[in-house]
């Protein structure tokens, strides 16, 4: 039975440790590493090493009973959060771990909305207990509080003798077919173990155990439960499916593709389609690798449930849905910083850009962005210990001296009211117009198409090419050149001629269709946004409300417990990004925050911001809201309140 597991929590909670002892107990590994020591088996890059933290998701397998896991180790610092996220998507179960002295801290709840929102079956390792300072029945009130009450302690002996009678009646609770068989018939051990299986599965209850990572206390029977608890269904029988969770290049430069088989099997030389809507491809796999941390072993076959790497796929994606899947996984993990590259001038930029465009990959979270006209790298970053630690990166691995100038906030637009956008290319030899009607779609859902044009008008792969082109980049809304999201854009029609209409008539005419149309809306700026929960001494709880109204933040009424106050809200990512330091000062590191991405909402200071980043619509080099037409034998351009004049003159 193939099990992927997932080891997931805060920094410097026990997380690599908690691994290093896995491995060892199943002798996957001779001797436990430790972070300290710098010697772990899945913390093995320099930077890493150095900094004795997770920044890479890197992966081994291991044996134990009749099951082969697949265990990833994760980033555990906020700033490599879209890094986890990736390997949250392939997970069956997670393991998250969480300190006994410091409890529940800010990341911890950012892992778990991430792993509910995946709905990945989740087990707790309360570690450290054998540290000053640790309270566990402390802990276990603050995973319940804050994560779930769905949490309960689970024992070795719960599985080999009599559960106990709490944990019999908690089932029971949580399924009324199991209480019903309870109050007729009384408890049967073996309903009782298959029915705690089917909970976990179904999210429905959350087994927690307790020990010392550090000192082996308690691990190996948190195996013992965790292998007697989790169960896994993969069908080999049918066709094949897979995710890409992670690229990679090796020593040698080959790109490598990672992979979660979710069903059917794959052989080397066997072609493997994957792509988005009208961009489909399929290419052989030439080679098949199982990965144990920075080593491999080459494969002629891999089976469902199993993480691999393959060579030959030239352009897949993370998220990309292999073979019989064809849907894209969706991220929430988005960077709201913004940076850029600062290369040494004695170095071609163009250079620079190509390394850039590996990593971005391998990190499509970087979304690398190359400006023509400054000649100018931009990148998207969680935060500076990221910038940090990519300037060593990408110094050690591709001999590259890069600085990055200090982050600023990613903003977006969009428009208010709906708005038909026409666009007409026609120099000589070359026709193509495209009617889009734009309107505003709900904050937050991104860009979505709809086809109303007519085979009549235009044929079936033109309009096809016209969705391919809208969907191809991000484009630049008029106010700062930020891009545009939240519209729904309905192509209404268009037109192309017999003999002179080519592919890349349809991305101009499309292009300045939707320009056109942005040129007559009403648009507004959008501002990245963060959830918020703060907890402080209550007579800190004014000071607090007073900071979130100064940030421009808005609050919900406060709950208060003893001599805690829990405050929730949201606010402008530009105002309270450094609000984590100021609280800290001020509560001499006794009051904690949560900070998660909340969302695109208005911008709290459009103008300001519009004035400061001073964009000119007219000067910018990829984007024209103008429109061209053809007379003897000559184009010449119509601005784009007179184009649809011409149009329909």
């Amino acid at each position: 039975m193939h099990k992927t597991i997932g080891i997931l929590a805060h920094v410097d909670a026990g997380k690599t440790t908690f691994s290093e002892q896995l491995l060892y107990h199943t002798s996957r590994i001779k001797k436990r590493g430790r972070v300290d020591h710098k010697d772990a088996f899945l913390d093995s890059h320099t930077i890493e090493k150095q900094r004795g933290i997770t920044v890479f998701a890197d992966q081994t397998t291991f044996t134990y009973k009749q099951s082969t896991y697949h265990l990833i180790d994760t980033p555990g610092h906020v700033d490599f959060s879209p890094e986890m996220e990736r390997a949250i998507q392939v997970m069956d179960y997670a393991i998250v771990i969480v300190s006994a002295v410091e409890g529940v801290q800010g990341h911890t709840e950012t892992v778990w909305q991430l792993l509910q929102k995946h709905r990945i079956p989740t087990f707790f390792f309360i570690n450290k207990i054998d540290r000053v300072g640790a309270n566990m029945e402390k802990v276990l009130a603050d995973i319940r509080k804050h994560m779930t009450e769905d949490a309960f302690p689970i024992t070795g002996a719960n599985l080999e003798g009599n559960m106990d009678e709490a944990l019999v009646e908690f089932l029971a609770e949580r399924d009324e077919q199991l209480l019903e068989m309870y109050m007729e018939k009384g408890y049967d051990q073996e309903i009782w173990l298959n029915n705690l299986i089917d909970q976990i599965n179904r999210n429905q209850v959350f087994p927690v155990m307790h020990g010392s990572a550090l000192q082996d206390i308690g691990v190996v029977e948190f195996l013992h439960v965790f292998d007697s608890l989790t169960l896994t269904n993969y069908n080999n029988q049918e066709a094949f499916s897979g995710r890409v969770y992670k690229i990679r290049h090796d020593e040698n430069g080959t790109r490598l593709t990672f992979i979660k088989a979710l069903a059917g099997t794959l052989s080397v030389r066997e072609p493997l389609a994957y792509g988005a809507f009208n961009q489909q491809m399929e290419e052989k796999v030439t080679q098949l690798r199982m990965y144990h941390g920075e080593k491999y072993e080459q494969v002629e076959t891999v089976h469902a449930g199993e993480l691999f790497a393959v060579t030959g796929l030239t352009d897949a994606q993370v998220g990309d849905g292999l073979g019989a899947l064809k849907e894209k996984a969706a991220f929430e993990m988005i960077p709201t910083l913004k940076s850029k590259v600062i290369v040494d001038p004695s170095l071609p930029v163009k250079e620079a850009l190509r390394l850039f465009q590996i990593l971005d990959a391998e990190d499509p979270s970087l979304h690398v962005h190359w400006d023509e006209r400054l000649q100018d790298i931009h990148i998207h970053v969680m935060g500076t210990v990221q910038l940090e630690v990519l300037e060593q990166y990408v110094k050690e691995r591709f001999d590259l001296s890069v600085s990055f100038a200090d982050p600023e906030i990613v903003y977006k637009e969009t428009i208010e009211a709906p708005v038909v956008g026409y666009g007409h290319f026609e120099p000589l030899k070359h026709y193509a117009e495209v009617h889009l009607k734009i309107e505003p779609a709900e904050r937050n859902s991104g860009i979505s198409f709809e086809n109303a044009c007519h085979a009549d008008d235009l044929s079936v792969g033109n309009q096809n090419l016209i969705r391919h082109h809208l969907f191809e980049r991000e484009h630049h809304g008029l106010l700062t050149g930020s891009a545009v999201t939240d519209v729904k854009i309905t192509l209404l029609t268009g037109r192309a001629h017999e003999k002179h209409t080519s592919g890349g008539d349809f991305r101009e005419a499309a292009f300045r269709a939707l320009r056109q149309g942005l040129e007559k809306a009403n648009n507004l700026l959008l501002e990245p946004y963060y959830q918020f929960k703060i907890r402080v001494e209550i007579e800190l709880m004014g000071r607090v409300i007073s900071d979130i109204q100064q940030a421009n933040g808005t609050f919900e009424t406060p709950n208060t417990e003893g001599e805690k106050a829990t405050i929730t809200g949201t606010a402008p990512v530009a105002t309270f990004k450094q609000y984590s330091v100021d609280l800290a000062s001020f509560t001499q590191g006794k009051g904690s925050i949560h900070l998660t991405f909340a969302g695109y909402f208005p911008c709290h200071n459009q103008e300001e911001v519009i004035e400061r980043i001073g964009y000119n619509k007219d000067a910018d080099p990829e984007y024209s809201s103008s429109s061209i037409f053809c007379a003897k034998g000559k184009g010449y351009t119509v601005p784009w309140d007179k184009a649809e004049a011409y149009m329909h003159g």
